[in-house]
């Protein structure tokens, strides 16, 4: 496994006002997300708000990928491409994913919402991959194991699936990931999988802890544009993620609103 890195707090305050401008941009989107409205014109409003603070768009350009946000629509697990011809319907559940590089250090968030109401199932859907994400985020505690965090996602997945009476698909192929002076770091972090493995969680280090749940399988697969992940059985997913740091104080969330 490749060398982790850690931050000084100097260069996780960095990375906090990185993260603020991703927040900002997320906030910004969803504001817009109504229907009418296209996934193009998320990423316009996006990719502006991240300029406007003097930051760069990540994810434009990043392995050829051509938009500044990923925007999955309903079945789309994550890496949507923004289209004009992409326009959003009462009803729909988008995923927003958007990254940003201030100073050489980046953020990385998503959130999911709706467009107009939502049927129970998918509000129900993305209630249970955010609060996942939160209790991924309380165990990124100094001296643990990374796969804690895989833990308390799976388990918060499957409590929220016992209380919803929905048994959800956790996707198994893609997870969170170490970030920093790059978007896609050491380590590689499932959101499943027993505790106490991987390696050790270190002050200074800074997770993208990004749960994505499904209504179905956790099976995906990956569509002929080279990018866009969709669930295999067509039901809908959702995807949830902040950047959080190891602090001695506990986790700190990198990219929550101010």
């Amino acid at each position: 496994m490749s060398k982790i890195e850690i931050k000084t707090r100097g260069q996780l305050e960095a990375m906090r006002a990185s993260g603020l401008v991703v927040a900002r941009a997320l906030q910004n989107v969803v504001d817009a997300v109504k229907p009418g409205v296209s996934t193009w014109d998320l990423d316009e409003i996006a990719e502006q708000t991240i300029r406007d603070a003097g930051a760069v768009p990540s994810f434009k350009g990043y392995h050829g990928f051509p938009a500044s946000i990923c925007a999955s629509v309903n079945e789309q697990i994550v890496h949507g491409i923004p289209s004009r011809t992409q326009v959003l319907a009462e009803g729909d559940l988008i995923s927003i994913d958007c990254g940003a590089i201030l100073d050489d250090w980046h953020g990385d968030s998503a959130v999911t919402v709706g467009v107009g109401e939502l049927s129970p199932a998918d509000h129900k859907l993305s209630e249970a991959t955010r609060l996942s994400m939160l209790a991924g985020i309380e165990a990124a505690l100094p001296g643990g194991r990374l796969t804690d965090i895989s833990f308390a996602i799976e388990s918060s997945a499957i409590e929220s699936g016992e209380r919803d009476g929905i048994e959800y698909g956790v996707v198994a192929d893609y997870g969170g990931h170490g970030i920093g002076s790059k978007m896609h770091m050491e380590p590689f972090l499932p959101n499943f999988g027993k505790p106490g493995k991987g390696p050790r969680l270190k002050v200074g280090m800074a997770i993208a802890i990004e749960p994505m749940l499904t209504l179905g399988t956790d099976d995906s697969q990956e569509l002929e544009d080279g990018w866009t992940v969709v669930t295999l059985d067509g039901t809908r997913a959702a995807h949830w993620e902040h950047s959080v740091a190891i602090t001695e104080d506990g986790p700190w969330v990198l990219t929550a609103p101010e």
